[in-house]
């Protein structure tokens, strides 16, 4: 037996599943989750821009440059 991923879009999904069930296809659906940790730095990260704590490129640069922690 081989498999198949495909990554259809919400309005593609309905259609093959149905394709798949028409076929007598056995499939599996998963949903992708990103790890919590990924999720909490994500949320953080909004936060921080909302807030207005950013930096361009540029400084970003100057301060890896510098060895100093952003």
């Amino acid at each position: 037996m081989e498999s198949i991923i495909v990554h259809p879009s919400k309005s593609q999904e309905k259609a093959v599943i149905a394709f798949l069930e028409a076929l007598k296809v056995p499939f599996e659906k998963q949903e992708e989750h990103l790890p919590l940790h990924v999720l909490e730095g994500i949320k953080k990260g909004q936060e921080d821009f909302k807030a207005g704590r950013t930096v361009t490129l540029d400084e970003f640069k100057k301060r890896r440059a510098l060895g100093k922690n952003i």
